[in-house]
């Protein structure tokens, strides 16, 4: 980085009772008040009136008064600028970069000193010096520009800003291979020692530096030239959200570097991430999908704008396909909930895209371009459904919600689907009947292989509506790679089962001939061997299930409801007992109570 250094005297100035003054032998004869800080100075004896147009006509006003005070308040860049200004006067040593640029240059110019009140004077040193060096170096225009954030009007005003940006704007969009500054360029597996070309983005990290005011200042002129490609103009907003904007992707608050979200700390993302999404350029694949999914997980994470919610929805919609699995398993950072993944987040996306799907006239619907495009995100999703159903905490309306967020068209197989939900019901081993059945809901047992499907009817977790459909589907194809005499007697198996479950006192009888009965009450229900030639006859002409097993399903499920609130109304009742004191029962009424007991059986 360039300086300047003016002036050959050393530096005399200290501090003596709250009033700064400088080693002389000549008393001071003007107090000038700064904010909090007083200078003693001397007015004609050393050249700082002949150098400040301001000060002359103060003191001119003021007449021949000794110990004459001046208040400064309204200087720009307060005691330190003014300090500088004051040292220059007097010929004491100071160092200008781009860092005290600003505050020097727009000190000067309010004290007016120009070339109008002396020749040589201090704005005409700066002005050069600006020019001829900041200008024309990249980091040090970079570095004035982001110190203009203090003082915005004054730079405004003085045309500061307005040469910086033009300056950053013209290097930007200067050819690669005519690139002879420095820059900073850290991507991994980089080095310039090893590359000789300069990197298309080379000038991304560096304006990242400034405040999103700025940045967007320099993105919007870029823009504007059309020159730019829309990815590099991606790339910049991609570098520059990654510097300033939280890490969602870990699991853990500190290793993601997350810090309680204060109202200062909220609104600043806020204003970043709605400037970022703003900016995106409208071109396809100016941006990844994975960037978009991470912008959103940060929207949702900081409470951002429902705007900008449903403008990255919309995004990432229009490119999920492109999506990969890294890109979507976001950690959840709500911690009322206790599951570890953000799925509200992909079920978002889904719905958009769903709806924009809908819209589509009915020929667009037949592009192969675009059905391949949709069944190429219902893969993923059931790729994605077979990880997140691992966690136990995952509840069940997630997975359903994921399932069903896909149109049919989506998949041609569901074979994934089964997989994943197998998974989640090995993971979940304590799952209720009414969820097993709300998870198997949307599963297609006709679009199952056949090898998914011979493991489907030896499932034992699975629900026995969802075993007797692949069974009757399995049939009705009149598949040859399935024994249909070994499927059979598994569907009596599992009736068995789920007839007999959850009531304690029920008894199970099989004989020989493999029938099963279940006597409950003045009722009974039985599911019985059926030849091949009986099913034929049952079969439907709709593609369901046969009416006749469609009723003895619905029996089923009804015995099982009973059952379970029968057995809900024994443990209540056993409870209460416990709960009253002993009481000495006669003969008579522990027969009566016998004889209760056998008319219940």
């Amino acid at each position: 980085m360039k300086f300047m250094k003016l002036g050959i005297r050393p530096d005399t100035f200290y501090t003596e009772e709250a009033t700064r003054t400088l080693i002389s032998d000549l008393r001071g004869d003007i107090v000038i008040q700064v904010n909090d800080t007083s200078y003693l100075l001397h007015k004609l004896q050393f050249p700082l009136l002949p150098k400040c147009g301001l000060l002359q006509r103060l003191c001119s006003e003021s007449g021949d008064s000794n110990n004459f005070t001046v208040e400064l308040h309204d200087l720009p860049g307060g005691e330190e600028a003014f300090e500088l200004c004051a040292k220059f006067c007097y010929g004491i040593t100071i160092n200008v970069s781009a860092r005290n640029f600003v505050p020097a240059f727009c000190a000067a110019k309010f004290l007016r000193m120009n070339e109008s009140v002396e020749k040589g004077n201090m704005v005409l040193k700066l002005e050069a010096f600006f020019a001829s060096c900041i200008l024309e170096g990249w980091k040090d225009s970079i570095v004035t520009l982001q110190s203009t954030s203090n003082l915005p009007e004054w730079s405004e005003t003085y045309g500061i800003t307005r040469k910086c940006i033009d300056s950053i704007v013209e290097k930007v969009l200067t050819p690669p291979s005519k690139v002879a500054w420095s820059y900073t360029y850290t991507r991994p597996g980089y080095s310039k020692k090893s590359r000789h070309s300069v990197p298309k983005d080379w000038w991304t990290e560096d304006i990242s530096d400034l405040d999103i005011d700025m940045f967007r200042c320099i993105i919007t002129a870029i823009k504007t030239t059309c020159i730019m490609p829309p990815q590099l103009i991606g790339e910049a907003l991609h570098v520059y959200a990654c510097r300033w904007l939280p890490d969602t992707t870990k699991k853990s608050p500190l290793e993601a570097g997350l810090v309680p979200q204060t109202e200062g700390l909220k609104e600043k993302n806020w204003l970043i991430l709605g400037t970022i999404v703003s900016m995106i350029p409208g071109d396809r694949g100016s941006v990844s999908v994975g960037f978009l999914l991470r912008l959103l997980s940060i929207a949702y994470y900081v409470g951002a704008s429902p705007v900008t919610k449903s403008e990255l929805i919309r995004r990432c919609s229009l490119q999920f396909e492109e999506a990969t699995m890294s890109d979507l398993l976001f950690p959840s950072h709500l911690t009322s909930e206790g599951h570890s993944y953000d799925v509200d987040l992909v079920v978002a996306v889904l719905e958009s895209l769903v709806v924009l799907w809908r819209r589509q006239p009915p020929t667009a619907a037949e592009n192969r371009h675009f059905l391949g495009s949709i069944r190429k995100v219902g893969k993923l999703i059931d790729s994605y459904i077979q990880v997140v159903v691992k966690d136990v905490n995952m509840p069940v309306s997630k997975i359903v919600s994921l399932a069903e967020a896909l149109p049919d068209i989506a998949r041609p197989e569901h074979d994934d689907l089964y997989k994943a939900i197998n998974i989640y019901l090995k993971a979940h081993p304590d799952l209720s009947k009414a969820d097993r059945k709300r998870l198997c809901r949307s599963l297609d047992c006709q679009k199952l292989s056949p090898e998914v499907r011979a493991h489907a009817v030896k499932n034992e977790r699975l629900p026995l509506r969802t075993v007797v459909q692949v069974l009757f589907f399995e049939q009705e194809r009149g598949s040859k790679e399935t024994n249909h005499k070994l499927l059979l007697p598994e569907l009596i198996r599992r009736g068995t089962q789920a007839l007999t479950a959850g009531n304690d006192e029920g008894k199970l009888k099989v004989g020989p001939d493999e029938k099963l009965s279940r006597r409950e009450g003045p009722g009974r229900t039985t599911i019985a061997r059926t030849s091949e030639r009986d099913q034929q006859k049952m079969k439907r002409s709709d593609g369901k299930l046969p009416l006749a097993l469609e009723r003895k399903l619905a029996i089923s499920e009804i015995e099982e409801v009973e059952s379970e609130k029968e057995k809900e109304i024994r443990e209540e009742g056993m409870s209460r007992r416990k709960l009253e004191p002993k009481k000495i029962v006669s003969k008579g009424s522990r027969s009566d109570h016998s004889q209760d007991r056998v008319r219940e059986r």
